[in-house]
């Protein structure tokens, strides 16, 4: 067909209706809706601009329709594998679609996120999926003085925006405790690092379940500001031992517990025979480790995906029955919390136990 353009003209959208054969307000509509045309149409037109090099102009159309078509999506992190697989979801979900999607990062600042929300409502986005519950003042109040649609991801809360799709750190946390306690714990240790209100919910939980079991000691909780790593957890679980004698720890993530790991087997620490680890997110390398590592699961994909198309539903129109959804949690047994009790639990048998809580010597390396 050979019909580009030099580099100083400029394609028409009726010039990509003549190309193919449909009038121009189907081709309009391909570039707006492209579910709306058959597939024949919706090849020769989409056929036809590739080979012209049109380029629809978002900035007009928004101005005409006081919407663009992108879906903007505000995460704390790009490299955590936590938010790899809630991203992976919203692309999957948004793919075949007429929407594409926008990236930001927040670092993990409530002030970034602000700055960044201004910027994504000023495009006039079609939709926006946010990460948590803990906006500012003036983030809340601009998400709900928006025009569009809007999901909180990552957890659930008694006051959404709009619509809502997560799970109870909380529990989460209280739920690990307790399958720690089922196996016969009791001395039970908190390693948690970067303490965004996330993880910092978590803490609470772990605080609640101890505090409930009266056995809560300030002195084995570990905490930083510092952004989490498989070696901050090794070094956390370090202090750990150096303060009082503990039998499990619960790590705030995986990285942490995957460190904590570590250190047991440099310190020939047996797990779960001394120490019993639990963690938090069940990413893939927890079924891999050696030995396995208990650890808590979080449906990522499932969230970014169910978010991703609630929000296009709710653009298009079809707003949804639930719009708050609790997707739940599991916590995954594996080999790092199994039960250290005998099937002949005897008062000898506990007192057994007991000795075996792990204290780091006075001198060590």
């Amino acid at each position: 067909m050979g019909r580009k353009r030099t580099k100083s003209g400029k394609i028409r959208l009726a010039e990509v209706a003549e190309l193919a054969g449909v009038s121009p307000i189907t081709a309009s509509r391909f570039f707006r809706n492209p579910e709306a045309l058959s597939v024949a149409k919706r090849t020769r037109v989409e056929s036809a601009a590739k080979e012209l090099g049109y380029v629809p102009n978002l900035a007009a159309r928004a101005l005409a329709s006081q919407r663009t078509e992108v879906i903007g999506v505000l995460i704390p992190s790009l490299t955590n594998n936590v938010f790899s697989d809630v991203l992976r979801g919203i692309y999957d979900a948004s793919e075949g679609s007429r929407y594409s999607i926008q990236l930001s990062n927040t670092r993990y600042s409530i002030l970034q996120e602000e700055k960044l929300l201004r910027l994504f409502l000023a495009q006039k986005p079609a939709g926006l999926i946010v990460t948590g519950i803990d906006q500012t003042t003036e983030s809340r109040a601009m998400l709900e003085a928006a025009d569009c649609p809007i999901v909180q991801i990552m957890e659930i809360g008694p006051d959404p925006v709009d619509m809502m799709i997560g799970f109870s750190h909380y529990d989460a946390a209280r739920a690990a405790v307790a399958h720690l306690f089922e196996q016969g714990h009791s001395r039970i240790g908190f390693v948690g690092a970067r303490m965004d209100p996330r993880v910092q919910r978590r803490l609470d939980g772990y605080v609640s379940a101890m505090k409930d079991a009266g056995l809560f000691d300030q002195r084995l909780v570990v905490t930083t500001s510092t952004p989490t790593s498989v070696t901050l957890g090794g070094a956390l679980f370090t202090d750990l031992l150096a303060r009082e004698p503990l039998d499990a720890v619960f790590c705030a993530n995986d990285d942490l517990a995957l460190g904590v790991l570590f250190e047991c087997r440099r310190r020939e620490i047996a797990v779960p025979e001394q120490i019993a680890i639990v963690g938090f997110n069940d990413l893939e390398f927890m079924a891999s480790a050696v030995p396995t590592l208990t650890s808590v699961r979080t449906n990522r994909y499932e969230m970014g995906n169910t978010a991703a198309t609630m929000l296009i539903e709710a653009i298009d129109g079809r707003r949804p029955e639930q719009p708050v959804l609790d997707l739940g949690f599991k916590v995954v047994e594996r080999q790092s919390s199994s039960s250290r009790r005998s099937d002949s639990r005897s008062a000898a048998a506990g007192a057994s136990a007991s000795n075996k809580m792990v204290a780091l010597p006075s001198s060590h390396d």
